[in-house]
C-alpha cells in the first residue's frame, strides 16, 4: 500500500468522532479504521516495543474483551459495537467471545468481517518476530489492498486522549488530529452510554482496590466491590444496574476535564508529530469546510463529490448543545465541573 500518512484522530469520545469515522470511510483514498486501539483495550502489549511472532500479534488482535462481551451477554449493544449486527455471524458473546478485531474495526471496513478474518489469519500468524510497530505496518498494508489500496490510514477510537503518547513512541511519523466537543454536551452523552458509565463505575473500583486498571479487575473481586456493583463482574448483569446506578451528572463532566486536561498536556509534548485541533461544532455547522481542513492535513484530496456526499451526513442530523435543556441547577453544576477543561480548551485556541 503507498502511504502518505498515518493519522489518529484523539478524543473524549462522546465527541462525533464515529460519524466523521463513517465519513472518511467513503473517500477512496481513505483507509478508515474504526476503535482499533480501543477494542485492544487492555493488551498493552500491543503498544509496545517489544518483538513478538505474528502467531502472538494475531493472538492479541484477536482475544475478546471481557468487559464488552459482558455487556452484550447482559443485552447492552453500544452502537459502536458493529459485529453483533452481522447477519450470520460467527462468533457470539455468549460462546466464543468475540475477537477484538471483530467487534468495530473489521465489521466497519466490510459486510463480511468473518471472511476477512480468514483471510488474515494465514497471513499474520506466519510472520516473523518483529517489533509491533512493524506488524501494524503489514496488517495496515493488507487491508489497504482488500479496499482499493488508499493513499492514507486514518484511525479513530473513543477514550483516546491517554494514548497519545503510546501511538506517537509506536508510530513516530503519525499526525493527530483532536476532535473536541463542548463539555457539558458531551459529559451528558457519556452519562448516557453503558459503556462509559461501565468504564467510571468500574475504574473507580479498581483505583479503591489498589488496581492500576479496570482491566485487572476479574471474578475474584466480586466479594471487594460493595453489593450494588459487584454483579457487574459477573458473566451477565441485569442492564437497569448499569444504566439505572445512580451516578452524579458532574461525575461525567470531571471526566471530560480530566481527559481534556491530559490529552491537551500530551499534545503540547509532542515535538515532532504535527497535531490539528478541531471542534465538533465547527463539524456540524461547517463541514465542507473542516472536512477540507482534515483532508489537506491528512494528506488526502478533498474531491467534490467526497465533501458533498460527507457533507450530507452531518448537514441536519446532529443537534447542539443537548445540555442546555437540563434544569438550570443540573446545567450549572456541569459547567462547573467542566469549568477546567473548557478554559484550558479556550487557551488553547488563543495561541
Amino acid at each position: 500500500m503507498t502511504q502518505r500518512h498515518l493519522t489518529f484522530i484523539v478524543g473524549t469520545g462522546r465527541c462525533g468522532s464515529t460519524a466523521l469515522s463513517h465519513v472518511l470511510s467513503l473517500h477512496p483514498d481513505v483507509l478508515s479504521l474504526s476503535e482499533l486501539f480501543t477494542s485492544m483495550d487492555g493488551i498493552p502489549e500491543l503498544l509496545r516495543h517489544e518483538p513478538q511472532s505474528g502467531q502472538q500479534f494475531w493472538a492479541h488482535l484477536t482475544a475478546p474483551n471481557p468487559h464488552t462481551d459482558r455487556l452484550i451477554r447482559s443485552g447492552i449493544t453500544p452502537p459502536e459495537l458493529l459485529y453483533i449486527r452481522t447477519p450470520g455471524r460467527r462468533y457470539a458473546a455468549e460462546t466464543t467471545g468475540i475477537p477484538a478485531l471483530a467487534q468495530t474495526v473489521l465489521p466497519h471496513l466490510t459486510d463480511d468481517p468473518d471472511t476477512l478474518m480468514d483471510l488474515l489469519e494465514p497471513q499474520v500468524t506466519a510472520w516473523p518476530v518483529r517489533r509491533p510497530r512493524d506488524h501494524w505496518a503489514a496488517l495496515f498494508r493488507i487491508l489497504g489492498e482488500q479496499h482499493g489500496d488508499p493513499r492514507v490510514v486514518v484511525e479513530r477510537s473513543g477514550l483516546s486522549l491517554s494514548r497519545i503518547p503510546a501511538l506517537h513512541r509506536l508510530f513516530p511519523r503519525a499526525r493527530f488530529i483532536h476532535l473536541h466537543r463542548n463539555g457539558p454536551d458531551c459529559a451528558l452523552s457519556m452519562s448516557r452510554h453503558p459503556a462509559f458509565r461501565l468504564n467510571l463505575l468500574l475504574t473507580r473500583e479498581a483505583r479503591r482496590l489498589g488496581l492500576t486498571s479496570l482491566h485487572e479487575l476479574g471474578p475474584e473481586h466480586t466479594a471487594r466491590l460493595p453489593p450494588g456493583l459487584a454483579p457487574l463482574l459477573h458473566k451477565r448483569f441485569d442492564p437497569a444496574l448499569l444504566m439505572e446506578h445512580p451516578i452524579p451528572l458532574p461525575h461525567f463532566g470531571h471526566l471530560w476535564t480530566y481527559l481534556v486536561l491530559c490529552g491537551l498536556r500530551h499534545l503540547a509534548a509532542l515535538s515532532t508529530a504535527p497535531h490539528l485541533s478541531l471542534s465538533y461544532e465547527s463539524l456540524i455547522l461547517a463541514p465542507r469546510t473542516e472536512l477540507t481542513r482534515i483532508a489537506e492535513f491528512a494528506g488526502f484530496e478533498p474531491s467534490p463529490a467526497w465533501l458533498t456526499t460527507a457533507t450530507g451526513h452531518f448537514e441536519g442530523t446532529h443537534r447542539l448543545h443537548p445540555a442546555r435543556d437540563l434544569p438550570p441547577d443540573s446545567l450549572a453544576a456541569l459547567r462547573d465541573a467542566c469549568a477546567p477543561g473548557t478554559r484550558a480548551l479556550a487557551s488553547q485556541h488563543d495561541r
